[in-house]
């Protein structure tokens, strides 16, 4: 039953939608849901009362839980004052296991201290059987000198050549504020960020549900690394959205055989077990020391959009066809090692 819905954009109100889907099915969902903070949705008025906001937040909150697979993986992306109530609720339900704290920082609301991240709830259907991937991102480094920003001291010796392990607090994902790269959506998510959230919980060919689609961030991100999408939405205008930039991308945000993020033509997120592979596409320092000062560099010199785009439009725009080589429809980069 639920290959009839793998792949589309349902229009509706997701607790009705929810019927649709059978229980154990989904490997991940993920909730980005209105603040009610009165923000301007096209077809939803974001301002209940807090008890009516709560008991409704319970309902679809429940189903995400029922429709996730036991080794499936729960997130729910909201300030800080609502998810202490999904986490008393999701406690009840399911199996805690990270606070992610999203560094966004807001303007000041007074008498209170400033605002200074977002929160994403991380459950497990079952934390036994969780499917989980650690994952890194780059080494932050000074604008200038390129030297590493945080000093190891004696420990260069440890440094990995691609950066840290990903700790619950992420400072290296900004929000989205320019309007050229905004959607008509109040409340629109970067790309980049459900990107990490894919890569650490789901596989190729697993399928990931959102039950507030929005312009579809959720969707987007997961055809981009190869999984299948469901998403809900009651606003059919932003269901036509999602629908035409669906229609523009590939699953191809990989180096050879491997799922990656991009973001302005760098990658921003690997999985750690992955890196023994993608090694072979960078120019790495032979002392992991000298990490501290030279930076690993992929092994190309062509600037690639992020996400990596069809083969025939990166052709076409680079005009350097001897870099890449297609096979079955996949960006594959040829290694000079």
């Amino acid at each position: 039953m639920i290959e009839n819905y793998k792949n589309k954009i349902l229009q509706g109100d997701c607790l009705e939608l929810f019927k649709n889907i059978p229980d154990n099915s989904v490997d991940m969902t993920f909730a980005d849901p209105p603040f009610n903070l009165k923000k301007g949705y096209n077809s939803y008025k974001d301002s209940l009362q807090v008890q009516e906001y709560i008991k409704w937040c319970e309902t679809w909150i429940s189903e995400m839980v029922r429709v996730t697979k036991p080794t499936g993986s729960i997130f729910l992306h909201n300030i800080p004052k609502w998810l202490t109530f999904y986490a008393a609720h999701l406690n009840t339900i399911a199996d805690f296991k990270h606070w992610i704290s999203w560094d966004a920082p807001t303007a000041p609301m007074g008498k209170t201290l400033q605002p200074g991240h977002y929160g994403i709830l991380f459950y497990a259907k079952n934390a036994k059987e969780l499917k989980f991937y650690e994952i890194r991102y780059p080494h932050k480094r000074e604008r200038k000198s390129k030297y590493l920003a945080k000093d190891y001291g004696g420990k260069k010796g440890l440094l990995h050549p691609f950066g840290p392990l990903v700790s619950d607090v992420w400072t290296d994902i900004h929000r989205m504020k320019h309007n050229k790269y905004r959607d008509d959506h109040p409340c629109q998510l970067p790309l980049h960020l459900l990107e990490r959230l894919i890569l650490m919980t789901t596989d190729e060919n697993d399928i990931v549900l959102d039950p507030f689609n929005g312009t579809g961030t959720t969707a987007l991100a997961a055809k981009r690394l190869g999984r299948n999408y469901i998403g809900f939405e009651l606003d059919k205008d932003y269901v036509e959205i999602t629908e035409n930039k669906l229609l523009q991308e590939e699953p191809n945000s990989k180096i050879g055989d491997f799922w990656v993020s991009f973001y302005l033509d760098n990658v921003v997120t690997i999985r750690n077990n992955d890196w023994d592979g993608l090694k072979n596409y960078y120019y790495v320092p032979l002392k992991p020391e000298e990490i501290d000062k030279q930076q690993i560099i992929l092994q190309k010199n062509i600037s690639i959009s992020t996400p990596l785009k069809s083969f025939s439009d990166l052709k076409k725009e680079c005009k350097l066809p001897d870099l890449f080589e297609e096979y079955d429809t996949k960006i594959i980069y040829k290694s000079s090692i």
